[in-house]
């Protein structure tokens, strides 16, 4: 069963050693637990959490009655941040899979936590007789999403090149105060001490650190045709494989009104690569005149592709070329 506050026992002086880091000194401790009418407890931590939500009320109620700045409400709130530390714990083991496993990965993570518990802990108001737990997790939570939000990678990157990104962005800050310009390749690797070759892949990998979504609307600086449209929309480069259909779609009916000879000319001299010479040596004509007939051929169809769609009778065929 939980133990009432006013049954909670005192710390004897020989034990107000083993104070939190978080907590006043023993004898300040002491004083300060007197002076806010509460319970000295040395080691918050290890109150179980049954005791620590009845205390935490206790805590609460005292809290909002004590003024800014007096030892006395620091040692209630740096107390209640002792007693509720299990939260955070508790919070951290659902993202030990998204952090790298290491003890300092996890630490960092504790410590973020901790951040959203002192947040929760500051704005709790117990007048509204909801549970501490109920608004201290979504804090808690929140500051760790936040804290992969602006360090975790968007992909997968190796340990080498995530904190050579950092070396060369402290280096970028200082070689710019220093040069008083955008620090090129060279200088980086110059202040480095590493190959060009390496900034580079450095910087490379730097974009691997953020991603949009391509589904998220195109942001422009006033009214434009991006305007209203999503990322996937406006982004990308012209396709030079379309416009070659788009030729091959538009020459297609023409070559279809050529006469047989112009299309065994044409197949010879692009479809075969045979030469003027030879072309005029199987069709029985000078090679001038292949040449002649050639011109006129292909001007045609240029401007026959590049005139508007007519759609009345055929053309006529190119002159001379019969």
């Amino acid at each position: 069963m939980p133990v009432p506050a006013h049954q909670f026992p005192l710390a004897a002086p020989a034990a107000a050693d083993t104070a939190g880091p978080l907590l006043p000194g023993p004898r300040s401790g002491r004083a300060a637990a007197r002076e806010a009418g509460l319970p000295r407890i040395d080691e918050p931590r290890e109150v179980a959490p049954a005791d620590a939500r009845e205390l935490s009320k206790v805590f609460f109620a005292r809290l909002r009655e004590l003024p800014e700045g007096t030892p006395e409400r620091q040692y209630v709130r740096n107390t209640l941040i002792e007693m509720n530390a299990s939260l955070v714990q508790y919070a951290v083991r659902r993202f030990r899979g998204r952090a790298d496993g290491a003890a300092g990965d996890v630490e960092d993570l504790v410590q973020v936590g901790t951040i959203g518990l002192i947040k929760a802990i500051d704005r709790f108001d117990p007048a509204r007789e909801n549970e501490f737990a109920t608004l201290a997790m979504p804090y808690i939570t929140g500051e760790i999403k936040r804290h992969f939000r602006d360090t975790a990678w968007a992909v997968h990157v190796p340990r080498r090149l995530q904190e050579l990104r950092i070396d060369i962005a402290k280096a970028k800050e200082e070689l710019t105060v220093r040069l008083d310009r955008s620090p090129t390749v060279h200088d980086l690797a110059a202040h480095l001490d590493l190959a060009e070759e390496q900034v580079i892949e450095g910087l490379v990998a730097a974009n691997g650190h953020t991603s949009g979504s391509l589904d998220a609307p195109h942001a422009e600086h006033g009214d434009g045709p991006a305007e209203g449209h999503t990322l996937a929309e406006v982004l990308g480069e012209e396709e030079p494989a379309l416009e070659l259909v788009e030729d091959i779609q538009t020459l297609a009916p023409l070559l279809e009104r050529l006469s047989d000879r112009e299309r065994t000319m044409l197949r010879m001299r692009f479809g075969e690569e045979l030469t003027q010479a030879q072309i005029g040596a199987a069709l029985g004509i000078s090679q001038m005149q292949v040449s002649r007939l050639l011109t006129r051929l292909l001007t045609h169809l240029r401007t026959s592709m590049l005139a508007d769609p007519d759609p009345g009778p055929a053309a006529e065929p190119v002159p001379g070329s019969r």
